[in-house]
């Protein structure tokens, strides 16, 4: 923490700018911000909140991602991984919208702390199967959303909140189809299907909400006998104002109570972040700076709220929009946010008439685009403890919630893994004779080492730790003798925990009311550190412990001699 610095790569980049790099960021910003606008609208909606607050997020969350963020070309903003979370918070009378405020806010301070602490790295080692899961999961959640919009179901009252209560509902009500809807929202989703082959520059969502806006205001303006649905129908006036600030008010039982939906809105967002930004370095040859980039996005999530925002964080498909248009530093994502907030304060009251299918329809090649079925069933090719843990973080995430989906995946992911570093440690007796012909790969010719009478010889290859250490016990009382000198190989230990400590230190006190001897053989600097550092060395003694195998057996020799 010591070396932790706050530099933004926005102002390192202003170093050397000129005009052709605004020029190149200009045209990229304008582009990105004409494709998050649908974008945000959608997933405002699709949260529980008003499509002001969608925009909103990407207008204050984007330009501080941007100018604070430790990458040069990230876009932030509401995201699709957020919406079952959001949702789930605002739709419980209890919490409500300022619970998601506290929520938010709680978890830009966790992303600040992350950054600050520089464990930004951490991040990365969240085992891809429960990323892959939980996004999926997500994926699934959200196209069970839309279905009510795009089919047009009608429902009386609020529908649960629950996916197979969900399902239920939507098919006691699926005669209550609107085909007149339904075809606006197939329409909405071919549209943007099949924009990208005609040109790759103009987002396939802004074309369908445009085309569908403007036949459902002629539609609806026709008196055909039917109407088609529209924002304005479900929030009235969308109003072109930003709100004034909002204070939180906090209360210890409130922060005790969203304190786990905080941490996961964290991980989720640094998760979503870290991995947008990853993948951009990819494509135009940069490198970005982990923990300013959660810095960034801690100061976004925790100053966006008292806006009306929703949470934010790096955002995949506007990220690429932007590289793919020129953006080369972080004003793109400036300019990108300047463009929705004129956007929002001249034509936001024409969202009103943007039709609730079409939407539907945006959020359905979302869902798609997110679910990333290929690499769900590349995964399954994968050993099957990896396979365990994506099905239980996917049918935990869409039959629960992300927050238990998250904890059980890691905590299975864990256990896994040490099962499996504990198979792979292996523990043997070597009898009689060691033949150093067979102890590397390289052609050493040496005469084999006969191991003296009174002498056994162990030998420990990989990690000495919980998961393995009782294992070792079990073997020295399955072979039931009292030897004058146990001889432990460790040259092939790389690490040893507490409870590897614990377990040579009870061996050490058994062996010598025993009257066995404990001589270490080839211990590593690193666990030779450990060992000094928790006196285990004094307990022993330094006499004990062998740079080698021949050292080992010539003081073990030495011992069996003295008697």
């Amino acid at each position: 923490m010591s070396n932790f610095s706050f530099a933004p790569r926005l102002f390192s980049e202003l170093r050397h700018y000129n005009k052709e790099k605004f020029a190149a960021d200009l045209m990229a910003g304008l582009i990105v911000g004409i494709v998050a606008l649908p974008l945000a609208i959608a997933f405002g909606i699709a949260s529980g909140v008003s499509p002001s607050q969608g925009i909103l997020t990407a207008i204050i969350g984007g330009f501080l991602v941007s100018a604070l963020g430790g990458s040069r070309v990230q876009i932030g903003g509401p995201t699709g991984a957020f919406i079952v979370i959001i949702y789930g918070i605002v739709s419980n009378p209890e919490l409500g919208l300022s619970g998601l405020m506290i929520a938010t806010m709680l978890a830009g301070l966790f992303l600040i702390l992350l950054g600050v602490c520089r464990l930004g790295t951490i991040i990365k080692f969240i085992p891809y199967p429960i990323v892959v899961g939980f996004t999926s999961g997500i994926a699934v959640t959200i196209f069970t959303t839309q279905i009510k919009d795009l089919f047009g179901l009608t429902i009386d009252g609020k529908l649960p909140g629950d996916f197979l209560s969900k399902w239920v509902v939507y098919f006691q009500h699926f005669h209550t189809v609107d085909w007149i809807t339904t075809a606006m929202g197939i329409l909405s989703i071919a549209v943007i299907a099949l924009t990208p082959k005609v040109s790759k520059k103009i987002p396939g969502s802004l074309v369908a909400i445009v085309l569908m806006t403007v036949a459902g205001y002629f539609l609806n303006a026709a008196n055909l006998g039917f109407h088609i649905t529209t924002i304005g129908d479900q929030f009235g006036e969308i109003k072109a104002t930003i709100p004034e600030l909002q204070v939180p008010n906090l209360t210890w039982e409130s922060v005790k109570s969203l304190l786990p939906t905080a941490m996961v809105i964290a991980v989720l967002g640094a998760i979503e972040s870290l991995l947008s930004a990853t993948v951009a370095d990819g494509v135009c040859g940069d490198h970005h700076n982990s923990n300013q980039e959660l810095i960034g996005q801690g100061v976004a999530n925790l100053c966006t709220p008292l806006f009306g925002g929703i949470p934010c964080t790096g955002a995949i498909a506007r990220t690429m929009t932007n590289i793919n248009n020129g953006g080369r530093t972080p004003v793109a994502g400036i300019i990108h946010a300047a463009v929705l907030l004129v956007i929002f304060l001249v034509l936001m009251p024409l969202a009103a008439y943007i039709p609730m299918a079409c939407l539907a329809g945006v959020l359905v090649i979302v869902s798609y685009n997110m679910s990333g079925w290929r690499t769900f069933l590349q995964l399954m090719k994968n050993p099957k403890s990896d396979i365990i843990v994506l099905f239980m973080t996917f049918f935990l995430t869409v039959i629960f919630d992300l927050t238990i989906a998250i904890e059980v995946g890691l905590l299975v992911a864990c256990l896994l893994f040490m099962r499996r570093m504990a198979e792979t440690t292996q523990i043997k007796v070597i009898a009689d004779e060691i033949d150093p012909n067979d102890e590397t790969d390289a052609v050493v010719h040496e005469e084999h080492l006969i191991i003296p009478e009174g002498v056994e010889v162990y030998e420990i290859n990989g990690p000495y730790f919980f998961g393995i250490a009782n294992k070792f016990e079990e073997l020295m009382s399955a072979m039931n003798d009292h030897p004058k000198v146990r001889v432990i190989r460790m040259r092939r230990v790389p690490f040893i925990d507490s409870t590897g400590i614990h377990n040579l230190q009870n061996l050490c006190e058994m062996s010598h009311r025993e009257g066995t001897h404990i001589v270490l053989s080839g211990v590593t600097p690193n666990v030779y550190n450990v060992l000094e550092h928790n006196g285990f060395c004094q307990l022993l003694g330094k006499d004990h412990i062998c740079p080698n195998i021949n050292v080992a057996l010539e003081r073990a020799a030495s011992i069996v001699k003295r008697g």
